[in-house]
Formats: structure tokens, sequence, C-alpha cells
């Protein structure tokens, strides 16, 4: 029997759900794997971790039906301004991000990253890929360098980075935590998905 996991009061979850999915050709926050669309993965996660929980994204009107907050970006067409809408729209000091299409979202690695926020504005874990700023938690510190560079059409994550103070999680921290090496898996094409759905069977 899995441990419920802990829950985080000062901490939104934020759910970007406003890409696309051009390389799909459908929209991924709906596809199915194991009887469950996708986007519902994340968002059942999500629920168990935060008493606040958001969507953010245009074409809010596909999940109506789940009586949550929906927000349409305020800067349409980058993650940055998911990240920015969230967070703005956030009534917590921090929000913990993440797209739609993770077929397997990790609460440990999620709840040990909210547990290194102290001090820092962001906390952005290391994939053997890199850092991974869609998995990853910001702090309201973070709204007026954000703001300043969709202003100036810098859609860049990574050049928010410079400007607070981030605690980068390095993969070696992590791995154990990430026992099947797939937490940060997204799906964007329609081979990565049957791929999966091998894996997870009706």
């Amino acid at each position: 029997m899995q441990m419920p996991i802990a829950r985080e009061p000062d901490v939104s979850g934020i759910i970007l759900v406003g890409g696309r999915s051009r390389r799909m050709g459908e929209d991924k926050a709906l596809l199915e794997i194991a009887g469950k669309p996708l986007f519902k993965r994340v968002l059942d996660l999500f629920t168990a971790c935060f008493d606040k929980v958001q969507l953010v994204g245009d074409r809010g009107e596909r999940f109506t039906g789940l009586s949550l907050p929906i927000f349409a970006d305020i800067y349409p067409g980058s993650s940055l301004g998911g990240l920015y809408t969230g967070l703005l729209h956030a009534r917590t000091g921090y929000i913990f991000v993440a797209p739609c299409d993770l077929p397997f979202p990790n609460g440990k690695l999620l709840r040990y990253i909210c547990s290194l926020r102290d001090g820092f504005d962001a906390v952005v874990p290391e994939s053997p890929r890199g850092p991974e700023p869609l998995f990853a938690l910001y702090s309201g510190n973070c709204l007026l360098p954000m703001q300043k560079l969709l202003e100036t059409g810098n859609l860049r994550i990574r050049d928010l980075y410079p400007h607070v103070r981030v605690r980068y999680v390095p993969y070696d921290e992590l791995a154990h935590l990430d026992e099947e090496g797939r937490s940060f898996l997204n799906i964007n094409t329609p081979h990565e998905l049957a791929r999966v759905r091998e894996e997870l069977p009706e």
C-alpha cells in the first residue's frame, strides 16, 4: 500500500494545459493511458499534495467540468507565460509546476523538491538531459523578473535563473527517487504514446 504524500499548504499546484500538441496531432491532455486522461495522472498527484490546484492555458473550456480554477495565459504562447500566469494568480508563496503530459509524475520527487525551498526563489531539478524547469518550484519573488523577460519577448525560462536565487538539484541527488528513470518523461508524439500504452495497458 502506497503511503500518503504529505500536503504542502504554502504551495499551489499549477498544471500547464495550453500546449498545441502539434507533433501529436491531437490534444495530449485528453489522451487516455490505462483508462485515464493523461492530464488526470498529474491532477491526481497534485490534489493529493496541494490544497490549491490551478490549470493554466488557453482553451480552458476543455476542463470546465473539474471545478478547478482555470486561467488563460496572460502572455500566450510560452511555458514562461504559463508560469507567470500561475504564479500571479496563486494565493500561496510558492507554486509547483508540471505540464499536463507526464505519464509518470513522481510524488517522492515532488516532495523532495518542495523540501528544499527555504532560502531560494526556485528549486529546479536536473535529469540526465539537464535542468527540468517544468517540474519545479517557484516563489513569488520570480514574478517581476518573469514579467521583465516576457515584456521584452524573451521566452526562455532559463534566462530567469540569473535574476533569482536558484537551488539546482543534481540528478545524482535525485536518482534514488527516480527508480525507473522515467519521472521526467513527457509525451510528444504518437510513437511515444504507443510505447507508454504498451507499458501501461488497460
